[in-house]
């Protein structure tokens, strides 16, 4: 079985009002019940488990309510730990691969959900990505000191997969170590386990500002009149 565990236990506040921003409503519907049907639809993903916050149990009921999944597990203080703890929760269902999604990524495909575990096949971590297409500039008090070679760069996306033993081996081998993995590839590349990059989208994007709000409300909108069109 393919497990796919989405993170939904964090604090971000930062596009205004009362809501974490994975319950905010994106054309009608929590963004968090989007992110969930669009790996639940997957016909290779035999479970979604979903880390959310103590304080967001009914929030994260009305979300959710109707739909297929596993009951939430609590998440821990950061993200790492809250992954770890999904990982150890879903350890009775004997996952062979397991994919990691932020909550608050909307529109990943099958597409990208295919790539990423065909990846699995020849390699034991894999993520989605894109190339960087801008000019990078490093500075330093307001001025430019560098231009960077922006050549081989990509912008890491979720999913990222793993074999699923391996991933929680990882996850429990750096428990403790206080260092600040910002996504579990780098767990991976931490303790040297190699890491394939699959092409991913521009559409799967992170909704974190109140601008990424409205794009995700215009992509919608547009994607459900092309798909309304004959």
């Amino acid at each position: 079985m393919n497990i796919a565990i989405i993170v939904a236990a964090g604090r971000g506040y930062r596009l205004g009002g009362p809501l974490p921003k994975q319950y905010l409503p994106l054309a009608g519907q929590p963004i968090l019940r989007h992110t969930i049907q669009a790996l639940a639809s997957h016909p290779r993903i035999g479970a979604v488990q979903v880390l959310i916050h103590p304080d967001d149990s009914a929030l994260y009921a009305a979300a959710t309510a109707g739909l297929s999944i596993l009951p939430p597990l609590l998440g821990g203080a950061a993200r790492q730990d809250s992954v770890r703890l999904g990982l150890e929760g879903v350890a009775g269902l004997n996952p062979a691969k397991v994919l990691i999604h932020d909550a608050v990524r909307p529109f990943i495909t099958h597409t990208t959900i295919s790539a990423v575990l065909e990846a699995l096949e020849r390699s034991p971590c894999a993520l989605a990505g894109v190339p960087l297409a801008d000019t990078l500039k490093r500075v330093e008090n307001g001025r430019v000191t560098a231009t960077v070679d922006r050549a081989n760069l990509y912008r890491a996306q979720t999913p990222q997969g793993f074999g699923y033993a391996a991933i929680l081996a990882a996850h429990r081998q750096v428990q403790g170590l206080g260092i600040e993995f910002t996504d579990d590839c780098m767990i991976a590349e931490h303790l040297g386990m190699p890491v394939e990059m699959v092409l991913g989208s521009e559409d799967n994007f992170k909704i974190t500002t109140a601008q990424d709000l409205q794009r995700a409300e215009i992509f919608l909108k547009t994607k459900l009149q092309e798909g309304a069109t004959p």
